[in-house]
C-alpha cells in the first residue's frame, strides 16, 4: 500500500511539473509589445532630437516593426520559451544598435 501511494505521488507530482516547464507564455503577458513600444518612442526622440539620422530611424524602425511580426507569429499558439527567449534577444541587439547608432555621431551633436 505504501509504494502504491508513494507511486502515485510521484506521478501526481511529474504530472505538475510537466506543465510548468513547458509553459507557454500568453500574448499579452509576454512584455514584448511593451517593450517594442518603448524602444520606438527611444528611436523616435533620438531622431527629434538630432542624435540619429533618418535613415537610421527607419532602419531601426523596421526592424522593430520585424520583431513585432515575429511575435504575433510565435504568439498564436503561444509563446514557448526558445521563441521568448530568441525574442528577447533580438531585442537587446535593437537596443544595443540604438545606443550605438547615438553615439556613432555621424557628423552630429551628441
Amino acid at each position: 500500500m505504501r509504494k502504491v501511494l508513494l507511486s502515485l505521488v510521484a506521478v501526481s507530482t511529474l504530472a505538475v511539473a510537466a506543465p510548468a516547464s513547458a509553459q507557454h507564455y500568453s500574448h499579452r503577458g509576454s512584455g514584448i509589445e511593451r517593450q517594442l513600444d518603448e524602444i520606438a518612442n527611444r528611436i523616435e526622440r533620438a531622431e527629434q532630437r538630432r542624435a540619429i539620422s533618418r535613415r537610421e530611424a527607419a532602419s531601426l524602425l523596421r526592424r522593430a516593426d520585424q520583431i513585432d511580426r515575429l511575435h504575433d507569429r510565435y504568439a498564436r499558439n503561444g509563446l514557448d520559451r526558445r521563441e521568448m527567449a530568441q525574442l528577447q534577444r533580438q531585442i537587446h541587439d535593437l537596443r544595443q544598435d540604438l545606443r550605438f547608432e547615438r553615439r556613432d555621431r555621424d557628423g552630429r551633436r551628441g
